[in-house]
């Protein structure tokens, strides 16, 4: 497929389910699937589950940075460098992130590279992240109930703003990881 066959998807989308009622799979410290619940219920008990985190760069190696909307579940108004999100159940990683890119960057085509995975823990949550790397040259047209503001920054300009901005935990220490991946 060239760059010019990607469009943004088509206005006609299915209506959105309600995220809380998100059906997702329970997984232990292994990654094994133990059952299922509703998103709320996930984030409420603190159960483990599957999440994917894209790093999208553009040809010129600058990295797609976005600030979440105030009303997302886990935090809420703070800055990610990876687009992503929880994996449905019964949702392979690899097809949550492509639907999770294409979802948040508003396109088709996306072509995520597997890097590497990882359990986050903080406090009482814990989730696997699965993390990919992509590049997109086309034009964005982000998901307005998951994005408030967005801009392609170097990696130096990223550097910096990680030590300005509040950027979600889990986003930070996938970054780390994949520094020292990049290696």
């Amino acid at each position: 497929m060239s760059d010019h066959d990607r469009t943004p998807p088509a206005a006609t989308a299915p209506a959105a389910v309600d995220p809380a009622e998100e059906l997702l799979d329970v997984v232990d410290a292994q990654d094994r699937v133990t059952g299922t619940a509703k998103r709320a219920e996930v984030y409420r008990q603190g159960l483990t589950h599957r999440c994917v985190f894209i790093l999208v760069r553009n040809p010129q190696g600058r990295i797609f940075v976005h600030r979440r909307t105030d009303t997302k579940m886990f935090a809420p108004g703070a800055y990610d460098m990876f687009v992503g999100g929880v994996v449905g159940s019964g949702e392979s990683y690899a097809s949550a992130a492509v639907r999770e890119a294409e979802e948040e960057l508003g396109v088709t085509g996306v072509v995520p590279r597997p890097l590497f995975k990882y359990l986050f823990e903080q406090g009482p949550l814990s989730w696997w992240c699965d993390v990919y790397e992509a590049e997109w040259d086309g034009p964005v047209s982000p998901q307005a109930e998951e994005v408030a503001w967005h801009d392609w920054l170097t990696d130096a300009e990223l550097a910096e703003r990680l030590t300005e901005w509040d950027f979600v935990p889990d986003g930070r220490e996938a970054y780390r990881r994949y520094l020292e991946h990049r290696g």
